[in-house]
């Protein structure tokens, strides 16, 4: 059971927030399927998409080509990253009056420790609703909270009443929540972890309680000791308020090994637009990209190779990272894992005032 059980943890994540913000701006959207994004005629990528484009099971990272033929009534809106980075430092200013104990996720979420806090406010949930009313006021978007003894289920909580919503885990609830909660539901399992779990018969975490850490190491690596403590409701991360960020990644350990060059390019693209999303949701580029690959014997090498610009965009990292599988010897090897970075980071993107515009909260972490 959790020790920390006295935190009090609330997690903030803004609803649908750079196509909320075009929204608020242009009222003629307003109950429109809308994605801000690449063109449909482009390799781009959805970086965010209304509640009514997702009813049509449109999401980030989906290829904007894909997502025209789900709905062709769509509407495409280009990013306006400063714009909503500005909306980000509304935001920014609303969380200090509460707490200093604010970590970023990106520009439109954050965890915030209000355990002590600046109103004296022994209620999380009070300073959560007031949190949300001020964003309300102040910016005229809507952001979904939740509150909890610890970060892992404020994070799953924020998720629960989306969007505009509030749901709250207290201390004395935590075992009978996590006992059903499905494990699609915690943050980290991606596909390729939900089918393995599936395969062992796990599909809650109560299902998951019944392994011993040592199993679950074993099935998962590190990851299974984290899986054995978060099924349980149990998650001793603080709160960390500044914090540099000095890259970005993502990776996918695939059920099957990948054994044709067509379907590691295939997987390739695809990390490269979900890093792509990850990055412009954080606001952040970088000159260096990295390729990890993995044998099914845990061969592992990575290959590296830093450009002269700065850049985001799923296209250019598919590229660059193509290349460096080309290059890595392991072209006709099976894999079981594949992974993308990007590092040396451009951290002072500055607004067109001078001042630095992107990160109102810091690095996001």
């Amino acid at each position: 059971m959790e020790t920390q059980t006295q935190r009090k943890i609330i997690h903030v994540d803004m609803d649908a927030f750079y196509v909320s913000v075009e929204m608020r701006d242009n009222p003629a959207l307003k109950g429109l399927p809308v994605v801000v994004g690449g063109s449909p005629q482009s390799r781009g990528v959805v970086a965010a998409a209304s509640y009514e484009a997702r009813r049509f099971g449109i999401h980030s990272a989906m290829p904007c080509s894909r997502a025209a033929r789900l709905c062709p009534d769509l509407v495409f809106l280009a990013p306006d990253f400063n714009k909503y980075c500005a909306v980000s430092s509304q935001i920014q200013a609303i969380f200090r009056r509460y707490t200093d104990l604010v970590e970023p996720l990106s520009l439109d979420e954050a965890y915030l420790d209000v355990t002590r806090n600046h109103m004296g406010n022994p209620s999380a949930t009070w300073i959560a609703r007031e949190i949300r009313e001020s964003i309300r006021t102040s910016t005229g978007l809507t952001a979904s909270a939740g509150v909890a003894p610890n970060k892992f289920l404020a994070k799953v909580a924020s998720e629960q009443n989306k969007p505009d919503g509030l749901f709250v885990i207290p201390p004395e609830n935590v075992a009978e929540f996590v006992r059903g909660l499905p494990l699609a539901s915690v943050p980290g399992i991606g596909r390729a972890t939900q089918e393995k779990l599936s395969t062992l018969g796990l599909k809650t975490c109560g299902d998951m309680q019944a392994l011993q850490a040592g199993e679950l190491e074993f099935h998962f690596g590190k990851r299974g000791l984290w899986f054995h403590q978060v099924c349980r409701g149990i998650d001793d991360r603080p709160v960390v308020s500044e914090r540099v960020k000095k890259s970005v990644s993502v990776e996918d350990t695939f059920s099957r090994d990948l054994d044709e060059p067509s379907q590691v390019r295939e997987k390739l693209a695809e990390l490269c637009r979900n890093l792509s999303v990850r990055l412009r949701k954080s606001g952040v580029r970088g000159r260096t990209i990295t390729l990890k690959l993995r044998r099914p014997d845990f061969l592992t090498i990575t290959r590296s190779r830093t450009i002269s610009i700065y850049i985001d965009d799923a296209e250019t990292l598919y590229a660059e990272t193509l290349r460096l599988f080309q290059l890595s010897g392991m072209k006709g090897e099976k894999l079981r894992l594949l992974g993308v970075g990007l590092s040396n980071l451009d951290n002072d993107i500055q607004g067109p005032s001078g001042n630095q515009l992107c990160f109102p909260w810091g690095l996001p972490a």
